[in-house]
């Protein structure tokens, strides 16, 4: 028996990112353009760096507070109180390093080995690996694409609960198709929840990244205080903190006891300087979002006109998020044909097969990216869809 074998079957079985391998196949290619992952080309904030930098150099380099400096829980109340207009307490929020290891609390908070966590497909592949890898089963729940755009029917996720369905997890808007629930479909979701005794796993993180409004309908519209619902968020995208590793979980008081000790066990808490910027982020970036707002609101309508022109894109134009997700017509396999895109007009794009099931026949493209690199995409895409 060989090393590999002697592991946990689970751990075994975790995918390879089929969107990881298109990026090592062109990674510093002269003229890439890559719109492949799911991060802007800004750098984050000065004012940003510049809080973490000032902490850092008066030696905030201890352990600090599990759940998170009273400062930065602090700031993420005012946050959400400002945001979803009502009231929020510090201890409603625990600090985590990123919104993927808030993920991986949440689900160690609600699903164990063979539990069954529903979700909405095509999705990010970092949650339903996440869950495997746990010895959990994640259960797709398709969304529907047509004329009209990616729509979801609420009934096909009550189909898919079986007794060993502990959550669902709700990510909204969606990466990758920018579908946006509207108040009425949440609604519907809380519902069923509740009705069924299931927790719901609210990725959010995307809110800000609407196109309508301020913000995008919200879980936190609706919820009642005993409402068995843990969001997840990440300073990631909203103020291109990407490579920082910081996010938070919302959670009911009551829970955040049980939280600080998941927290200890794995990673025993966020560096205090980190969190010092994620503190300036909070009180001092809301200009900065709707700068980022702007620019991919540009780009988006910049991209659904250049390739919709072609007549054989099929693409819903997204409600939320800073991705497109299309379909080109004739092109199959999207994991093949994703290399020889990157290949042909040096743009890298995220194979749909890599988010699961609905995703087979479509490419994801991260427009969060300056104009000028987004107008270069539009038209090498355009001349090859053409071609």
């Amino acid at each position: 028996m060989g090393l590999m074998e002697m592991l946990r079957a689970e751990a075994r079985a975790a995918p390879a990112s089929g969107i990881v391998s298109v990026v090592d196949h062109a990674r510093g290619r002269q003229g890439l353009i890559p719109l492949w992952v799911g991060e802007g080309d800004m750098p984050t904030p000065g004012f940003i760096r510049e809080a973490a930098a000032a902490s850092l150099a008066a030696g905030d380099t201890f352990y600090t507070w599990q759940a998170g400096i009273p400062d930065l829980r602090a700031a993420l109340a005012r946050y959400h109180s400002r945001t979803f207009a009502r009231g929020f307490a510090p201890e409603e929020f625990i600090v985590v390093g990123g919104g993927m290891q808030a993920i991986q609390l949440a689900l160690h908070a609600v699903a164990g080995a063979g539990d069954e966590v529903v979700y909405l497909s095509p999705a990010w592949p970092n949650f339903p690996a996440a869950l495997g890898v746990a010895g959990g089963r994640p259960v797709p729940v398709c969304l529907d694409f047509s004329e009209n755009g990616w729509s979801l029917d609420p009934g096909r996720i009550e189909a898919a609960i079986t007794p060993r369905t502990r959550a669902l997890f709700i990510n909204t808007p969606s990466n990758p198709t920018g579908w946006t629930a509207d108040r009425d479909t949440l609604q519907s979701v809380l519902d069923l929840a509740r009705r069924r005794g299931l927790w719901i796993i609210a990725d959010e993180i995307y809110t800000r990244f609407f196109y309508a409004e301020d913000r995008a309908p919200s879980l936190f519209d609706i919820a009642q205080e005993d409402d068995r619902i843990l969001f997840v968020n990440s300073f990631s995208k909203n103020w291109a903190m990407t490579g920082w590793r910081i996010g938070w979980i919302r959670a009911h008081p009551a829970l955040g006891p049980m939280f600080e000790n998941l927290v200890q066990y794995s990673t025993s808490g966020v560096a205090e300087f980190m969190q010092r910027g994620a503190v300036a982020a909070l009180d001092g970036g809301d200009a900065f979002i709707g700068e980022q707002v702007a620019r991919a609101r540009h780009n988006r309508d910049r991209l659904c006109s250049a390739l919709g022109e072609s007549g054989r894109v099929r693409l819903a134009v997204p409600e939320g998020t800073f991705y497109l997700f299309l379909a080109v017509e004739g092109v199959e396999g999207t994991a093949r044909s994703a290399i020889r895109i990157v290949d042909e007009t040096g743009v890298g794009l995220a194979p749909g097969a890599a988010f699961g099931p609905g995703g087979e026949r479509f490419f994801r493209l991260c427009f969060n990216r300056g104009a000028d690199q987004i107008e270069e995409a539009a038209d090498r895409l355009a001349a090859w869809i053409g071609r």
